[in-house]
């Protein structure tokens, strides 16, 4: 019987080529984020990156700490095969999404270590290649195609096009990447801004532009809007900022706000993904991953769950391109898809981590 002896947190900074900017006013800059670890009676090690983001789950480096403050005591000692108490410890503390997700996944690989395994080999794909997307942020026209073309080269063929602050302007940028890049597939993705008495308009005009979907389009709150304009099937709808938990999912599965899941295991672990998943599949719905801005390292992880059955739109996994280096060597796209035996090559650097550690 292995038990829980460590949590540690080790924060980290990673440069970004260039600021990424969504919604109405978020930035992005640098990547400011934590490694957690969780070590075990038997020596096994899992690690897992902790993404916070202020503007969108109200988290920040202090308030992951602060979790973990009250969060370590609770899992010390506890059977790393006890999954239900450590479930309840983790459930215990509402919010602080991040915090729960990334400590989930490194128990996980903790776990997976202790019985002589990697995590790759316990999560058995379904598929052997998966789509990948790249985020593109909200820009003027050439930082945006600079950016765009940079990660066509690196063999990325869908880009998820950041919009919202400029409406008029998002559907001339959208036009020139079609434009310059015609093999390239896209969406949207505007961050809960559109006005509900315009949204079918916008939709109507990105359907037409040949656009995949669009992502949270309206505000959250906007339940009965957010129902209407899923009933009008203009262009299928993305879930991300509604559907944070199993239990947000719970909520907008009986409302049918959304056609695909943008599932993001930085905020629901592997525990909650694949449950999350699951539920979806059974519903009829389509789904995507997320790696929630991360490192090569946190996309490395993520990855591994897009393999899963019921993952069948383009999954997010390519921000790491935007990162000045990393402490994961990560596998190369070969014409817009990321492959298993790629990615189970992949392996943690401690020594390139130490460059970014603060």
């Amino acid at each position: 019987m292995a038990v829980i002896t460590r949590i540690t947190l080790r924060p980290f900074r990673l440069p970004l080529k260039g600021a990424l900017r969504w919604g109405k006013s978020s930035e992005l800059a640098a990547l400011e984020h934590l490694l957690v670890e969780v070590e075990l009676s038997d020596g096994a090690i899992g690690r897992a990156e902790i993404p916070p983001r202020p503007t969108i789950y109200g988290e920040t480096v202090g308030s992951v700490q602060a979790a973990l403050e009250y969060l370590t005591p609770r899992l010390l000692e506890l059977d790393i095969e006890d999954t239900l108490r450590i479930r309840a410890v983790l459930e215990g503390l509402p919010c602080n999404h991040t915090a729960k997700g990334g400590l989930d996944t490194a128990i996980w690989e903790a776990w997976a270590r202790s019985q002589g395994q990697e995590l790759w080999e316990v999560l058995e794909p379904h598929h052997r290649r998966v789509r990948v997307s790249y985020i593109l942020g909200i820009a003027d026209p050439e930082e945006m195609l600079a950016d765009a073309q940079a990660v066509y080269q690196a063999g990325v063929r869908v880009l998820k096009v950041k919009v919202g602050r400029d409406l008029a302007g998002d559907l001339e940028r959208l036009a020139l990447l079609r434009e310059q890049f015609p093999d390239v597939e896209l969406y949207a993705d505007a961050n809960e801004t559109l006005p509900p008495e315009e949204a079918e308009t916008y939709l109507r005009e990105w359907a037409k532009a040949g656009l995949l979907y669009v992502e949270e389009p309206l505000p959250v709150e906007e339940v009965l809007a957010r129902k209407r304009l899923r009933a009008a099937e203009i262009l299928p709808i993305i879930a991300d900022d509604s559907c944070f938990t199993l239990r947000d999912l719970c909520r907008e599965l009986l409302l049918d706000t959304f056609d695909v899941l943008n599932l993001k295991p930085a905020r629901s672990g592997i525990t909650w993904t694949l449950e999350m998943l699951a539920l979806v599949r059974s519903e009829g719905k389509r789904a995507m991953l997320g790696s929630q801005a991360q490192s090569s390292f946190g996309a490395w992880q993520t990855a591994l769950l897009a393999f899963q059955e019921g993952v069948d739109e383009p999954s997010e996994l390519s921000f790491h391109l935007k990162a000045e280096g990393g402490f994961l060597e990560f596998p190369p796209f070969r014409e817009g898809w990321l492959y298993w035996e790629d990615l189970v090559r992949c392996r943690f650097d401690e020594a390139a981590f130490a460059k970014y550690a603060l």
